[in-house]
């Protein structure tokens, strides 16, 4: 991997940290998460730390911790806060690294700076989780049509737990030529163990 891997969702709650966690588990990746909304007593980076049980990663502090859950921009202006793409330089690393977005690509870090600005900034190649729910084929196929425009490199799409067959082939079909996919069983337990016997996620 010459590029970091940057970890994006078609939403909120699609599992992007659980998603993380493999991946750093599995391919010995350290772990960055820049910009964390809420949650700041168990954090996204906490979570992962624990999935892994320390497997070889290191996990590299955020550049931005906000007190309030919400969207970046409005969480930074509660802290009179204006994020700017020069707040952000890739960590140091000697392992592959791994970043965790927050939200989808088009979540704002501040009025005029969205997600997917902030990934082209860091060089990174994408990583798409997508959970079957009722519109999740439209918010799928919006956010590739966003990978396209942006000209972002979307690696590989990872389909999170059970899926209906017919929304997932409408989704493979818009995939770009080079991006991959595969499937994260449905976890009914998330832990070390339950992540140390899942198969290989990354198909690349």
């Amino acid at each position: 991997m010459n590029n970091p891997l940057f970890v994006t969702g078609i939403g909120t709650g699609i599992g992007k940290t659980v998603v993380s966690a493999v991946i750093c588990y599995q391919n010995k990746m350290d772990y960055w998460k820049p910009v964390q909304a809420g949650d700041l007593h168990y954090t996204d980076t906490e979570i992962v730390r624990e999935l892994t049980g320390h497997h070889h990663s290191r996990f590299h502090p955020e550049r931005h911790r906000f007190m309030l859950a919400a969207s970046p921009h409005e969480a930074a202006a509660a802290e009179n806060v204006r994020i700017t793409l020069q707040d952000f330089i890739l960590p140091g690393h000697l392992r592959p690294l791994l970043i965790e977005g927050a939200g989808g690509l088009l979540v704002p870090l501040s009025d005029n700076l969205l997600t997917a600005e902030l990934i082209l900034h860091l060089k990174a190649d994408l990583i798409l989780v997508i959970r079957d729910y009722l519109g999740c084929i439209n918010h799928s196929l919006l956010t590739l049509e966003v990978i396209k425009l942006r000209g972002l490199d979307l690696k590989q799409v990872i389909f999170n737990g059970d899926f209906n067959p017919y929304s997932k082939k409408v989704i493979i079909s818009q995939l770009p030529s080079n991006c991959s996919w595969t499937d994260l069983q449905e976890l009914t337990e998330i832990n070390h163990n339950s992540l140390s016997i899942l198969p290989k996620l990354l198909k690349f």
